[in-house]
């Protein structure tokens, strides 16, 4: 080739390169931020932030989709799918949303074995943090409740749900927010936005970058010593195309006699659980996933949730304990060790 058609070629590829910017540049300032918060599940904020050229507003849209997931799945609601279950024997579903909760939950049970078990809601109830606010510390009632725990007495194929025991009933309240970030993520995303936020009580999901800044997106980790009034972020996680959902005892919790009772109670013992890991935030590809783990860490504790992110180089956490002295460390997976930046 000679070198008039090389400059000629080289000319050509450069201003290809210049144009490829210039669009990216385009395509990148013309992207506005539309962002808008709400309430669902009772008191729960949730916020959605996206970037749109054309500045679409989807929140009538997010708030329908939300009050079809709470007509399924939130137990407050009377005439909800998962009321109608609890009270009688069986159940043939009709939303959408509640046998995909159960398909889920019976793979993480099965997964984490029986650490995360939404059939536990008659012990978080005894436990004064359900419906009923009331605190029952009876080893015999809660012996008796354990005989009617377990999501292997649930069976459900395509179309039914069904319960060995007519006392058995669900509660999704340990997963439900990070199901129903997942639900508006994937609305927004048929409607053509690939770069999003959102958050629903704490539980996030991040698609693509902030165009704002460039940049992944960027989710506070709270400290554990954190008041409710006073909340301090001890990291920073750059996030994108990942949902991520930390369960910890920060706030939802009673004191009785002295004693903290965490609203995180164990399958296994029916009692909230006690012992040194603080706070669990789960990263995976969805956050329903990532929900129904951190629960599951919190009931592990250190030591086993470690072998058990050993095993399943899949899922990435960071987890916040206290050593014997009662200091704050923490521990993160390889995948997202180079994301985390501590607070200063």
């Amino acid at each position: 080739m000679s070198n008039r058609y090389k400059n000629i070629l080289y000319t050509v590829l450069v201003l290809l390169a210049m144009y490829l910017v210039y669009e990216y540049r385009q395509t990148d300032e013309s992207a506005h931020m539309v962002y808008f918060s709400g309430k669902t599940m009772g008191p729960i904020t949730y916020n959605v932030k996206y970037f749109d050229a054309e500045e679409r507003d989807f929140q009538k849209e997010v708030d329908s989709v939300l009050m079809v997931f709470n007509q399924s799945l939130n137990t407050y609601i009377p005439s909800s799918e998962i009321t109608q279950y609890n009270t009688d024997t069986s159940f043939q579903f009709e939303l959408p949303y509640f046998r995909e909760a159960v398909l889920v939950s019976k793979e993480l049970y099965e997964l984490t074995e029986g650490a995360f078990d939404p059939s536990i809601g008659p012990l978080i109830n005894t436990w004064g943090f359900g419906h009923q606010k009331a605190i029952v510390m009876d080893s015999t009632v809660i012996d008796s409740l354990r005989q009617f725990t377990g999501f292997d007495k649930v069976q459900f194929d395509e179309k039914h749900i069904t319960k060995t025991d007519k006392r058995v009933q669900l509660d999704f309240s340990a997963s439900a927010k990070g199901y129903g970030v997942d639900v508006v993520t994937e609305l927004l995303q048929s409607k053509g936005i690939t770069n999003a936020f959102v958050e629903i009580g704490g539980e996030v999901r991040a698609s693509g970058i902030n165009l704002q800044s460039g940049e992944k997106w960027k989710v506070g980790i709270l400290d554990p010593n954190s008041e409710e009034l006073d909340q301090r972020f001890v990291s920073i996680i750059s996030l994108s195309d990942k949902g991520m959902a930390t369960s910890g005892n920060y706030f939802n919790y009673h004191i009785v006699d002295g004693v903290k009772y965490g609203h995180t109670i164990s399958p296994m013992t029916g009692y909230p659980i006690q012992h040194s890991l603080l706070s669990a935030s789960v990263i995976t590809d969805n956050c329903h996933t990532s929900d129904a783990l951190a629960t599951a860490f919190m009931v592990f504790g250190l030591e086993k949730t470690k072998a058990f992110l050993e095993q399943h180089t899949e899922y990435d956490a960071y987890l916040i304990y206290s050593d014997e002295t009662g200091k704050l460390n923490t521990f993160a997976t390889p995948g997202i060790a180079s994301f985390i930046n501590p607070v200063q």
